[in-house]
């Protein structure tokens, strides 16, 4: 099995990505949470460029203690008529402190003629004095020839040139960089291959996504002999991205068979994925490949009763690899067998051939004709399969509720709410404002009920979303409300849909509390169940 280097370069590159700045702090999280996983290389930043970075490599010489992988500085050759030692750059890559440095230079003739303004011989003269010049003060150099595709297809002898030049410097890989992302697979492999035949040096690649094929390339550029890769988690970087390592990593491991990570570390390849992607504050896509929520989710009838008699009939790989899970969906798509398996995984047992399972599938196709989905409302698919069950007991009842919004004098806008609520055999009727009238709604609703139920002190709501379904029906359109709360312990969704944007508010509301009740009913007998056992 070939070894494949991994290089990762998350915390430059993927710092280029529109909306991502990391902090000093952030940075150090996800390179613990890189050598945590495995991967051989972590590029720091570029030292001299900025004072994050700089703040960063003296942070992580004092307090980031890799265990397995290798920290790099990045950063360019040296200028044009300027010696390696007297350049700012080379300066600030040795006092970096990193034993490994990544340097870039430019290998399109198009690039050394109209931006660094010199000659072809003086690019070559930087690569080869930049690279030299590091080797001889210790360090191990990693060549990026950046634009070498695009530099290739106009002048492929200069191209090749730039990268013997680093050869002859010294350099350790030579990475073939597609610095724009717009080179097509197949003339991609071709041209590694061409250039593999030139050097002896190893190669290596880097590639953007900007004609949406980052990973094809990369994993071609394998396929063709290079043995280092370099790209960034969930593919974040400038434009459209890099190359996205956690597509490419199971794709190089399980259907190719090369060796990047051992195999228990992809276990937590979804995990390290998530992470990365909560630090960067981004969220992370439902539908990337091996690791979002939906790779392994199957909505379709057909294909869930497939799923569970054999699951290779509708999955190119079993999830638990990845440290990744099966969903099954419900939705106007299902069958039974979709509703008996979800309502397992909820906890509430149905079997196939019970009239509750037909019941349950006509509420949700019924209810999806309305405009309501529950892909992501599961809260709310839970309490639709208890009612239809005949497992669930009212709480409350809402008699009526009204909500008033009004902008007073000095220009303040005021939300107030009424709720009358039936618990039991008492009545409530209380008054709320709020920031807005779905604030004041679910305050008025907790103010009626948290004498009977203290536990809703401790629950929240943390998301709100509205959307239109029926834009060409303008003001009088459906709306789709889907609300998050979360408590010390867990979050979840749910759903309303409405004309009235305060009646899906409210539905979606009083989902969102009645599961809070039936959550806190499994725990007591869950407690019960413990303390009798103890007994």
């Amino acid at each position: 099995m070939n070894k494949i280097c991994i290089y990762d370069t998350t915390l430059r590159d993927g710092a280029q990505s529109e909306g991502i700045s990391f902090s000093v702090n952030d940075k150090i999280r996800i390179a613990r949470k890189l050598d945590e996983l495995g991967v051989d290389f972590i590029e720091g930043g570029w030292p001299g460029s900025n004072p994050k970075d700089d703040e960063f490599f003296k942070e992580a010489a004092k307090n980031l203690k890799l265990k397995r992988s290798k920290l790099a500085a990045f950063g360019s050759t040296r200028r044009a008529d300027v010696s390696p030692a007297k350049d700012v750059v080379m300066k600030g890559l040795l006092r970096a402190g990193t034993k490994y440095i990544t340097i870039f230079g430019k290998s399109w003739d198009l690039h050394v003629k109209t931006v660094l303004k010199t000659t072809l011989n003086e690019n070559l003269n930087m690569i080869e004095d930049s690279v030299s010049y590091l080797r001889k003060k210790g360090r191990h150099v990693i060549f990026d020839a950046e634009h070498f595709f695009d530099g290739y297809e106009e002048n492929p002898a200069y191209a090749v040139d730039t990268v013997r030049a680093a050869e002859r410097g010294g350099a350790e890989t030579l990475v073939l960089c597609d610095t724009n992302g717009g080179t097509v697979t197949s003339r991609l492999f071709e041209i590694v291959e061409e250039v593999k035949a030139k050097v002896k040096t190893p190669l290596g690649i880097h590639v953007h996504n900007d004609a949406d094929m980052a990973v094809a390339n990369s994993v071609a550029a394998v396929q063709a002999g290079c043995v280092q890769v370099q790209g960034t988690f969930n593919g974040y970087g400038e434009r459209c991205g890099n190359a996205n390592l956690v597509s490419i990593l199971p794709t190089l491991k399980f259907k190719l068979g090369f060796d990047c990570l051992a195999q228990f570390e992809f276990k937590y390849l979804t995990e390290a994925s998530r992470y990365i992607a909560e630090i960067s504050n981004v969220k992370q896509q439902d539908a990337q490949p091996y690791v979002g929520k939906s790779a392994f989710a199957h909505k379709a009838g057909v294909h869930v009763n497939a799923i569970l008699k054999n699951p290779r009939t509708y999955e190119h790989l079993d999830p638990d690899r990845v440290g990744n899970k099966r969903r099954m969906l419900i939705s106007e798509l299902s069958g039974k067998s979709s509703v008996t398996k979800k309502a397992g995984e909820l906890g509430i047992k149905i079997e196939k051939s019970s009239p509750k399972a037909k019941k349950i599938l006509t509420y949700v196709q019924d209810l999806e004709k309305e405009g309501y989905q529950f892909e992501l409302a599961e809260a709310s698919l839970f309490l639709l399969m208890k009612r239809a069950s005949e497992t669930f007991k009212k709480q409350f009842e809402l008699e009526d509720f009204r909500v008033i919004v009004e902008k007073r004098q000095g220009g303040k806008l005021v939300s107030e709410a009424t709720v009358k609520l039936k618990i039991g055999n008492k009545a409530r009727h209380t008054v709320a404002t709020g920031d807005g009238p779905v604030h004041a709604l679910d305050q008025a609703l907790r103010k009626s009920l948290i004498e009977f139920y203290p536990s809703l002190k401790e629950m929240h709501l943390s998301d709100f979303r509205v959307r239109v379904l029926d834009e060409k029906a303008a003001t009088a359109a459906k709306v789709r409300v889907l609300i998050q709360s979360q408590d010390k312990t867990d979050s979840w969704w749910t759903v309303g849909v409405s004309e009235n944007i305060i009646e899906a508010s409210w539905l979606a509301l009083k989902d969102s509390i009645e599961y809070k009740f039936e959550k806190d009913k499994k725990k007591r007998k869950k407690n019960n169940h413990m303390i009798a056992k103890k007994a």
